[in-house]
């Protein structure tokens, strides 16, 4: 019999994560013939009583195990410590506010048993606010760009995968993980299956502009080369822009003669122009390296603070 790992990051979901937990026990009581389960609970510094939320769900059922992270790092990080604690043949990871439905993982996990390496939630209507929508779209395009992800392939928080796949994660130890990225250099083997979005039923996203501009400046820096690759074609280009108008000078100069001087305002434009474009590939390298420097120092990608569970 197969058991199912399923990993929760937890931020702020003291009110909703009680509600999600007996969704999946009453999910999974229902495919006992098939598969056992456990419940990886990751409370990623919140600043409410998740912990103390998680504490009493662990206090309570005998499958269920506490991570708590000494601060906040992120999703992503949060998911790294969790799969750490993953015992299971196959991984599900879904969020904590319950508009993921744990009641339809079936769909995952017959996905999964037709042969799929890792199979994500696909949704027809999502009920995320119009911020979070836009932060998806984004985070879409550039994986797509970036990390050559299928234009057809829809990537969410809600997947399952093989455990090969989270052995294959768990190589990665350096600082600033990103989890789409590790999946999508692990294998080609990714479906989707349609799946109802839900309304939030308590509080809001924890996603900030912040927190999403930092996801996708990991995703990239950390699996993908081609910023730089864009700034140096950028640069041939204004190289050859500059090149060709200068020929173009000389020969209108050699041709009419004296030439009156115009344009102060195309010349600045096109000055503060390239002098942005300039510091920003400049920026663009310095993150590059002050991750590479992150990395040497061996900076975590979290820490953990206490590990609670009941004993068998």
């Amino acid at each position: 019999m197969k058991k199912i790992s399923f990993c929760i990051p937890c931020y702020k979901s003291e009110q909703t994560l009680p509600k999600v937990v007996e969704e999946i026990r009453d999910t999974m009581s229902g495919l006992s013939d098939r598969y056992v389960y456990e419940i990886i609970l990751v409370n990623d510094a919140s600043p409410d009583a998740t912990f103390a939320k998680i504490e009493e769900l662990v206090d309570k059922y005998p499958n269920i195990t506490g991570v708590d992270l000494a601060k906040n790092f992120g999703q992503h990080a949060a998911l790294m410590a969790g799969f750490a604690y993953v015992s299971g043949d196959i991984l599900v990871c879904l969020d904590d506010d319950g508009q993921t439905p744990p009641n339809e993982v079936v769909k995952l996990l017959d996905k999964i048993e037709e042969g799929e390496d890792v199979v994500y939630a696909r949704y027809d209507h999502k009920k995320h606010s119009l911020f979070r929508n836009f932060g998806s779209f984004i985070n879409e395009k550039m994986t797509e760009f970036m990390l050559g992800k299928p234009k057809e392939l829809y990537v969410s928080s809600y997947f399952a995968a093989r455990r090969f796949i989270v052995d294959e994660m768990l190589k990665y130890d350096k600082s600033y993980p990103y989890v789409i990225g590790l999946v999508l250099r692990s294998t080609k083997r990714i479906a989707n299956v349609s799946i109802d979005h839900r309304e939030r039923e308590v509080g809001k996203s924890g996603y900030t502009f912040g927190k999403l501009l930092g996801l996708w400046m990991n995703g990239f820096t950390a699996f993908s080369v081609k910023p730089l690759r864009i700034a140096t074609w950028s640069g041939v280009f204004c190289a050859v822009l500059g090149f060709l108008y200068g020929i173009y000078t000389i020969i209108k100069k050699l041709v009419l003669g004296d030439v009156v001087v115009v344009g102060f305002s195309a010349l600045m434009s096109a000055v503060m122009f390239l002098g942005g474009m300039i510091l920003f590939m400049l920026g663009m390298l310095g993150e590059y390296i002050g991750r590479m420097y992150m990395g040497m120092n061996n900076a975590p990608q979290y820490v953990i603070r206490e590990v609670v569970k009941k004993d068998e």
